[in-house]
This record gives structure tokens, C-alpha cells and sequence, in this order.
């Protein structure tokens, strides 16, 4: 295992956070496509190493472990003499980038259920691997024990028990320097595995014969992976045209148990009722498309929510094709029914920033939130709906807010600077809402969206301020690209 040039001093649990290169093995034993099985094996058996890399033109293309030697050899009485590399390869091959963190390799690695992955530079050219071995050196008390954990979780008990451990586990994070980007996305990782591993209870247990021809989908803040704490619930369920009756019947009970399960484990219920128990968030393939034609159609004020809702999708379990096969059909139609941009937009700039004369921050004026801004209100929904809308045009809508900005960038849709401001102004109000949820905890309140600006210094409040004007900037800008600025009042 290589380390960093210079020595880092951080606690086991931040160095998850650092970048896959820092941990990884950068002198791979490499083969070519065309050269023979028998080579291969003996450089395998000459430096004692359970796997070579397959590269061309300097990019990996496959990889040959004794696995691959043992089934597709072995196993089918094959003579190695006569076999490149190229044909019992396992391609393509999964790889993680060098300067995602350490933490996105560990996920990768639990998700699909693979030991190690090909780590690259940003032009796909190998520069090392990193195993599960390699990150169980570092684990300890770590995200990486609490996906451990998860995973052998036998009851919902455990579950609930790992769901506060999660929150727990953010407050200590906080506050440490970490980028607010790494803490939202390492709540929406573990969170996601303690779905999974819901619904892999549920199936051993209740549902062993549930069709597979579903995909559970995330959305909002989760279906782009930017949960922070006590987010409730919003999900649905996509399934295959055709399927039977029974197994409809089975899918619709399958549902209830499942969201009623994560309730159970603290997740709270969704107060709109965006959730797969809901028929309206559960349809098929075909009826999920005509009802996104009718919500973009005709864009009323509750189309334009539940559309935009639907645009965070992410496929949580399940078949990921029937996600992909809907958000093509969304794709095509959206170019036909532009108003639906109009009206989205306007939707989106109707939450003006709260800033009076002379830069001052406006609060709440009366209530129990007196003093208090609404973070959510303020800013962040402004740009994630903005982003959103400009990535629906684009034919972007993958990813988190972060990855959509730079996809628009790479698109020259959006300047690059300019990108950079709002991406710094979306962190931060992301930033002080955790910070106002986790003060909520901690006095014994239900956390929300609110922070009181009493709660920032000077310096603090500076930086607010100018995370809304960029706010400010970044509307005008949606104006003037959806030609808002044509239309008469």
C-alpha cells in the first residue's frame, strides 16, 4: 500500500474522507490483451498475486483473477496454451477515480459485492487498485465498521440502532473540516444501505418469491444524495409492464411492509405522501411515463412539484433499466412542452433570497421561528431547482447538485467561475443548516431547516450574505436562459 508524501495526522474516521490515491497500491502487475493465458499465470505464480490488470493504450480493459482461472478454464477443461488474455478477461471493469474519497471506493466495493477496484487518473489511465483488505487495515469505529454493521444487521432493531448511530456519527464529523459535499454524501451512502438491507429482510423473510421486475427509486435531496439530518422520506416504485395480478398484489403488500419499516427505523414519513405505498408513486413503466407527460403537459403549480420531484430519481434496488427507460421518454417529451421550463423556472424564482436595503439579512419576523432564516427558502432550493431544470434541458439530470453544475460547465452551458460560486454558495447554506439541525438535537428539538442568524458571528453572516446574493445572480441567470425575461406580466 503506497501512503502520501507527507505524514497526515487525522482520526480513523477522517481518513475516509481522503482521496483514493493516498491509500491505494500503485505498482499493478499489468498484462496485454493479446498476450497468452500461460504468460499470465506464470507472472501470477512468480509474484504470488491473486489478479493482473489488462491494459491498452495505457487504460485498463479487463481484469483476471484465479477465479476467472478456476470457471472459465479450469472448470471447462480448456487448454491454456491456446488462450489470450483478452478472451477469459473479466470486462468491462469497474474503476473509481484517484481523487474520489476513500469512503466512495468502500460503497462501490459493497454495492456491487466486488474486492477491489482499478483506480484511474482523469483520463482513464491506471494508476493503481485498492482492495476491501486495503481499507480493513483502517477500520476501526469508522463508516467503514458502520457498513459492516448494517450489512450483518439481522432485525429491524439493528436497524434503528444504526439509523441514530448515522446521526450520531454526522455530529462528531461536523465541525472537523470536512467538506460539507463529503458529509451529505457519506449520510445518503449509509442511508441507502440501511434501505437496502431492509428490503433484503424483507424478501428473506416475507417476500422470498417477489418478482425482481421492480426498481425502488429515492428522490428528492436522497435521489441526489444530499441528505442531511431527519430528512423524511421520498421514494416510489417503478415496475415492468405486464406483470401478473398476483405478483402486482404481492409488490403492493411488499410496499406497505417496506415503508413501514423504515418509519419503524426513524426514517420519517414523507407529510405529502411521496412514498412506493402510495399508488400515485407507484405505477408502471408505461403509466409512469403518460403521468410525467401529464404533470410536464400541463404545468400547474402541483405538476411542476411532483415533475420535479420525479427528477431526482435514483434507482435504490431493483432493475435501474425501467429508471432509464422512463427518464429517455422524459428526455423527448420536454422538448416538445417548453412552457414546462417556463413555469419550473418561475416556480423556482418566486423563493427571492431574503435580502433588504444595504445587503441586510431578513429573518422571521414573528413566531416561533423569530430570528430565524429558512435556509431551504433562501437559497437552497432555489438552486437545486435551477440546476435541475437547466440539466432536464441539457439532457443531464444524473448525479448530485455538485455533479450537475460541473456537467453543465463541461456542456459550456454555464460558466465556469460562475459555477464555482454558486457550487461554494450551495455549500455553504447546506453547510449552516446542518449546523442549525444539529443545535436542534442538542436542545432537544425536531431539526429542521431554520438557523437563527444570531447563531453566526460577523464573519458568518458576511459569508451568508454573499452566498445570497450569488443566489440572486444565478436566478437571473435561469431568467434570462429560459427567455423569462420575453414574457409579459
Amino acid at each position: 500500500m503506497t501512503h502520501p508524501t507527507s505524514p497526515i495526522v487525522l482520526s480513523e474516521e477522517n481518513q475516509f474522507f481522503l482521496p483514493v490515491r493516498d491509500f491505494c497500491q500503485c505498482h499493478v502487475v499489468t498484462c496485454a490483451p493479446d498476450d497468452t493465458l500461460v504468460a499470465v499465470v506464470n507472472i501470477m505464480r512468480d509474484k504470488n498475486i491473486s489478479s493482473v490488470i489488462v491494459v491498452a493504450d495505457d487504460q485498463p480493459c479487463g481484469v483476471i483473477t484465479d477465479r476467472d482461472l478456476r470457471n472459465k478454464v479450469i472448470a471447462q477443461g480448456r487448454q491454456p496454451h491456446s488462450i489470450l488474455a483478452k478472451t477469459i478477461m473479466t470486462s468491462p471493469v469497474i474503476t473509481i477515480s484517484e481523487h474520489d474519497r476513500l469512503y466512495d471506493a468502500l460503497y462501490h466495493m459493497s454495492s456491487k459485492g466486488i474486492h477491489r477496484l482499478i483506480v484511474v487518473d482523469a483520463h482513464g489511465r491506471l494508476r493503481g487498485i485498492i482492495t476491501d483488505s486495503d481499507i480493513l487495515r483502517l477500520q476501526s469505529h469508522t463508516p467503514h465498521q458502520m457498513i459492516l454493521d448494517i450489512e450483518q444487521a439481522e432485525h429491524i432493531d439493528d436497524l434503528r440502532q444504526l439509523h441514530q448511530r448515522i446521526q450520531e456519527l454526522v455530529i462528531r464529523l461536523n465541525g472537523t473540516g470536512i467538506p460539507i459535499q463529503d458529509i451529505v454524501r457519506l449520510i445518503a451512502h449509509l442511508n441507502d444501505q440501511v434501505a437496502i438491507r431492509l428490503i433484503g429482510l424483507l424478501r428473506a423473510d416475507q417476500y422470498p418469491d417477489l418478482t425482481d421486475q421492480f426498481a425502488f427509486i429515492v428522490m428528492g435531496s436522497e435521489g441526489r444524495s444530499e441528505q442531511t439530518l431527519s430528512t423524511d422520506q421520498d421514494n416510489g416504485i417503478i415496475y415492468a409492464d405486464g406483470l401478473e395480478a398476483d405478483a402486482l398484489k404481492q409488490l403492493e403488500a411488499f410496499t406497505h411492509d417496506l415503508i413501514t419499516g423504515l418509519i419503524s427505523i426513524g426514517v420519517p414519513k414523507c407529510p405529502g405522501g411521496i412514498m412506493a405505498n402510495n399508488p400515485v408513486w407507484r405505477r408502471s413503466v408505461h403509466q409512469w411515463k403518460r403521468e410525467l407527460e401529464q404533470w410536464i403537459g400541463t404545468p400547474s403549480p402541483e405538476h411542476i412539484l411532483k415533475a420535479s420531484m420525479f427528477l431526482d430519481a435514483r434507482t435504490l434496488y431493483g432493475d435501474p433499466q425501467l429508471e432509464a427507460q422512463i427518464k429517455a421518454h422524459l428526455y423527448s417529451f420536454v422538448e416538445h412542452n417548453r412552457l414546462f421550463f417556463t413555469r419550473s423556472a418561475q416556480n423556482m424564482l418566486s423563493f427571492v433570497p431574503p435580502l433588504g436595503w444595504f445587503g441586510r439579512i431578513r429573518t422571521e419576523r414573528s413566531g416561533i421561528h423569530k430570528g430565524q432564516l429558512n435556509l431551504k427558502k433562501a437559497g437552497i432550493f432555489a438552486i437545486t431547482d435551477g440546476v435541475k431544470s437547466l440539466a432536464l434541458d441539457a439532457r443531464m439530470l444524473s448525479g448530485s447538485t455538485h455533479e450537475r453544475i460541473e456537467h453543465l460547465v463541461a456542456a459550456q452551458v454555464f460558466d465556469a467561475a460562475d459555477a464555482a460560486d454558486l457550487a461554494a454558495a450551495f455549500d455553504l447554506l447546506v453547510r449552516m443548516r446542518l449546523r442549525g439541525q444539529i443545535t436542534a438535537l442538542r436542545t432537544g428539538r425536531t431539526p429542521d431547516n431554520y438557523l437563527a442568524l444570531s447563531q453566526l458571528n460577523r464573519i458568518e453572516q458576511g459569508e451568508l450574505r454573499l452566498a445570497l446574493e450569488h443566489v440572486e445572480q444565478f436566478q437571473s441567470f435561469v431568467k434570462h436562459h429560459f427567455k423569462l425575461h420575453l414574457i409579459r406580466e
